[in-house]
């Protein structure tokens, strides 16, 4: 696990997060508490549990993207789930341990990209070596001084990129089809291990085929990788990662949360579905195709937007494995400004770049910009308050014209001013039941 700092874990989310500072403080402080937590003996250890946290607020206000720029900063297997997606036991559907299931199949993607990282450079030139004799089959009659030779030409030309259009011919894994497992109470992890057993009882075969050199390179480069990276160890890293610093996102909690109010769906036991997460949440094992997973250190983040319903609605179990709880604030004016213009992959840069490709030149004005802000928040106090996922429709609206036209309105400079916005966005300012439909 990375050792950053609260601070500077905040500071990397504030690059695409605005405001929400103290749900930002919160998850910083437990991700941090987890490395304080390697650092300890290993009686003491096994004794500290993650603060698991709620996150409660309005959907578009930053929920899951804390969540999921904090899995990337920390290099944790981070999984993000709907809660709704879920059945009690005896339900026909998905049940919660399948969570855990899809968290390991990451974390083991994640340590092979790395492990993969690791052996780039031994394989790629395992691989150009393979590739090279492709080029240059080997022939009894041949001089080993005058084949050398041609080989670093056939070298030499292979790095200035001239042989990217000649073809050879390598040995190709087949894909075995896949056998899709229809989804039964509790039979999850019993389609895998049909899947695995037919894997094995039809192994893959391999096959010739005729590619380009470039196609044919990347297919020997995996190959020589595979060779070097062990998988069950690969298994046994990602299986420890995933225990010790793996993070589930439960999104939509608050929906399987049984108040009063919202006893409409007979058909699936909400309560059923929060008892089958309890045992995951607490700390229990999980069985997986690669063996027994633990849950005892994973640390759950739910969110919910609890418009019906509220954190204290949830069993009292689960209630007590989520102490940390911290509210979102709905967005205003002033937030959606910064959300165009402060975060590294703000919608406005992300247009820019897109009509870039298209050698149209995008610009917004300051005046521009504060109204397509201060329209996301009247539209959103007005109808369904969406955060800023408001601002994409409304930018889509803006700019559709232009992006339909691009191509025809190569090299020139379209600046997007307040009266533009205005011009754009009057049929549906006027028109306030056309706004519902349309942003």
């Amino acid at each position: 696990m990375r050792d950053s700092t609260p601070r500077e874990i905040v500071a990397e989310l504030d690059k695409y997060i605005i405001g929400q500072e103290q749900a930002k403080k919160m998850v910083a402080i437990a991700v941090r508490n987890r490395w304080r937590r390697q650092k300890l003996s290993p009686e003491m250890r096994d004794e500290i549990a993650p603060k698991n946290i709620i996150l409660m607020g309005p959907t578009g206000v930053g929920k899951t993207e804390i969540a999921r720029r904090l899995a990337k900063l920390t290099g944790a297997p981070f999984v993000k789930v709907e809660a709704t997606k879920y059945t009690e036991v005896g339900y026909v559907g998905r049940d919660v341990e399948s969570m855990i299931r899809d968290l390991l199949d990451i974390g083991i993607k994640l340590i092979r990209d790395e492990e993969n990282e690791k052996v780039k450079e031994q394989a790629e030139k395992a691989a150009e070596e393979r590739l090279l004799d492709l080029l240059l089959p080997h022939s009894p009659s041949s001089d080993g001084s005058s084949r050398e030779s041609t080989r670093e030409k056939l070298r030499n030309l292979w790095h200035l990129g001239h042989l990217d259009n000649h073809e050879v011919e390598v040995e190709v894994k087949e894909t075995s089809p896949q056998i899709d497992m229809f989804a039964m109470p509790g039979m999850d992890q019993i389609g895998d291990q049909i899947k695995t057993l037919m894997g094995k009882i039809s192994p893959s075969k391999t096959n010739k085929k005729r590619l380009k050199t470039k196609a044919a390179y990347k297919i020997l480069l995996q190959q020589e990788s595979d060779k070097l990276i062990d998988d069950d160890k690969l298994i046994e890293i990602a299986k420890e990662r995933v225990e010790q610093s793996g993070i589930v996102f439960i999104d939509e909690i608050d929906k399987v949360a049984s108040s009063a109010s919202s006893q409409r769906n007979s058909d699936v036991s909400r309560e059923g579905v929060q008892r089958d997460l309890l045992p995951i949440v607490e700390g229990s094992t999980v069985n997986t195709k690669y063996g027994m997973i633990k849950t005892d250190h994973i640390l759950f983040i739910a969110a919910g937007a609890f418009h019906f319903s509220k954190p204290s609605d949830l069993i009292p179990e689960l209630q007590g494995r989520f102490p940390l709880r911290v509210e979102l604030q709905a967005l205003g004016k002033d937030e959606f400004y910064k959300i165009l213009t402060e975060p590294d992959n703000s919608l406005q840069k992300q247009y820019v770049a897109l009509l870039q490709t298209e050698d149209v030149q995008l610009s917004f004005t300051e005046d521009g910009l504060l109204e397509i802000a201060s329209f996301a928040e009247e539209i959103n106090a007005q109808s369904e308050n969406i955060g800023a996922r408001r601002l994409y429709t409304i930018l889509e609206k803006i700019l559709a014209d232009i992006s339909f036209e691009a191509p025809e309105r190569k090299y020139q400079h379209i600046v997007v001013t307040k009266e533009y916005v205005n011009e754009h966005l009057e049929d549906v300012r006027e028109d306030k039941d056309l706004s519902q439909y349309i942003l």
